[in-house]
């Protein structure tokens, strides 16, 4: 097993950031992108959607935001309903997009489920010790998406 790195890190900081600014024309920020230790230092919001990853890839991809920016979105896309299970199929309609930009980047193996949402946090098995985490700000809201992805040699 092998670690993603750099420039493959860089690929879903720009799938982030893409998706924001093509759906509302208004660019996201990184704010930051560390490794968790897995004290609890990841944010979790209202709203999380995960994908989990297989093929010659193992892991998940999980994006949590607040119900805030979920509505926000939700009102850029014109969408009027803005019932709990509509937040949540948005923001697994967000790590869907994001898993699958990560796929046209890495190949055909990588293998990408449907997503799945919770109301707040979203368990994870986790494959890495320290999966990587991405802050992410659009307007005045934050979200965050952990990368805990490896790759099977």
């Amino acid at each position: 097993m092998s670690d993603l790195n750099e420039t493959e890190i860089k690929v879903f900081i720009d799938a982030v950031t893409n998706y924001f600014n093509q759906l509302t024309q208004e660019t996201a920020q990184v704010r930051g992108a560390f490794l968790d230790d897995n004290s609890g230092t990841v944010p979790v919001y209202d709203y999380s959607g995960q994908i989990s990853i297989s093929g010659q890839f193992r892991g998940t991809i999980t994006v949590s935001a607040p119900r805030a920016m979920i509505r926000h979105l939700l009102l850029a896309l014109n969408e009027s309903d803005q019932s709990d299970a509509n937040l949540r199929d948005t923001v697994g309609e967000l790590a869907n997009t994001l898993a699958g930009n990560a796929r046209k980047h890495f190949g055909g193996d990588m293998e990408i489920s449907v997503p799945k949402t919770a109301a707040g946090a979203i368990s994870n098995s986790g494959s890495r010790k320290r999966p990587y985490v991405i802050m992410v700000s659009w307007k005045t809201y934050s979200a965050s998406l952990v990368v805990d992805i490896e790759r099977l040699d």
